[in-house]
């Protein structure tokens, strides 16, 4: 399998949108009316900070990656946060994730961040043994409080 990683495309929305969609339902996530179109938007929006990467094999899409820069009183360049990584369940364990989460390291290293860091869910398990390949989790709790 010949794996080609590339920045999305406005011409990519059809066949980014079953991977999106199968992404929010991994993670039980029902967006509000709109949000995936201005989701889609911002990704392709490049003067926006979130950014879109693909992973194809030929014509057909096979993943996704979506990240952004984040500001940091640490680092003087800041960091990039991973914030969705998603493979079609039928190619899973063929090296797409692992060419996602490199392609977004080189973009932070090029810009000389000083970390790439995602999360994910702790029963997440196929995904947590690529990730274990990088870096053993951080040991952090994340909190979250809804806001309106």
């Amino acid at each position: 399998m010949t794996i080609q990683v590339r920045a999305l495309e406005a011409s990519d929305y059809e066949a980014w949108l079953p991977l999106w969609n199968g992404y929010l339902d991994f993670y039980n996530e029902n967006l509000p009316a709109g949000l995936t179109e201005l989701s889609w938007q911002r990704i392709i929006d490049t003067s926006f900070n979130l950014h879109g990467l693909a992973a194809f094999e030929g014509e057909q899409l096979l993943g996704i990656a979506h990240y952004n820069f984040q500001n940091s009183t640490i680092a003087k360049n800041g960091f990039v946060l991973l914030e969705d990584l998603f493979v079609a369940g039928d190619v899973r364990g063929k090296g797409i994730g692992r060419a996602l989460i490199d392609a977004v390291k080189q973009i932070a290293e090029d810009a000389g961040c000083a970390r790439l860091y995602w999360d994910t869910d702790r029963t997440n398990e196929t995904a947590r043994r690529l990730y274990d390949t990088y870096i053993k989790e951080a040991g952090k709790v994340q909190y979250r409080l809804p806001l309106n």
